[in-house]
């Protein structure tokens, strides 16, 4: 009899292939709990939100929409930008939540993290990111934050996660996270 895997969705708030935020997600994977698959996925074919087409999703937006109400987590990096959540990350957020009443994060756990150059390690993203998520009834996780300043002395050239103590951060995030959402399991 095999045994039943902890599935988290992660998604990355940028496009840029050697974004620190991928790399936090990949940390994240490779840092998980044995019992945790964590599946990264790109938002890059996601188009622009257009609510005439609510009614006819666009196939990769119903593919992540069918994604995320898989996955008993989501995870999600986001950079900061112009003090805010990035418009790419916003307008996954609006369509996986539309049409009315048929929102994928309804309920669903979620835990924030990011990476920036800049030394409010994203907290002015992650803070607006968590008014996206109140009207739709997600379970956002409060703590750990995970605040990655000053990324460029904590990842490689890569964009692969080397800072240790950081590291750490990602790897106590992921844990909580999976107990966070042990606590709203079967609602």
């Amino acid at each position: 009899m095999g045994t039943t895997r902890f599935k988290i969705l992660g998604l990355a708030g940028s496009l840029r292939r050697a974004s620190y935020n991928r790399g936090l997600l990949r940390a994240a994977k490779e840092l998980a709990p044995k019992e945790v698959e964590l599946e990264i996925v790109d938002i890059g074919d996601i188009p622009p939100f257009n609510q005439d087409d609510e009614g006819d999703l666009p196939a990769p937006v119903a593919r992540l929409k069918a994604k995320i109400r898989a996955a008993d987590a989501l995870l999600i990096a986001t950079p900061e930008y112009n003090y805010s959540v990035p418009g790419v990350l916003k307008n996954v957020i609006d369509w996986v939540t539309r049409p009315y009443g048929d929102s994928a994060l309804h309920h669903k756990p979620i835990a924030l993290m990011g990476a920036t150059i800049g030394m409010s390690g994203t907290a002015r993203a992650q803070a607006a990111l968590r008014d996206s998520f109140v009207f739709n009834a997600s379970y956002c996780m409060p703590q750990p934050e995970v605040l990655v300043a000053d990324a460029a002395r904590k990842f490689d050239q890569e964009s692969n996660l080397v800072d240790e103590e950081t590291r750490q951060y990602v790897r106590q995030a992921v844990a909580a996270l999976v107990e966070w959402a042990g606590h709203f399991a079967g609602n």
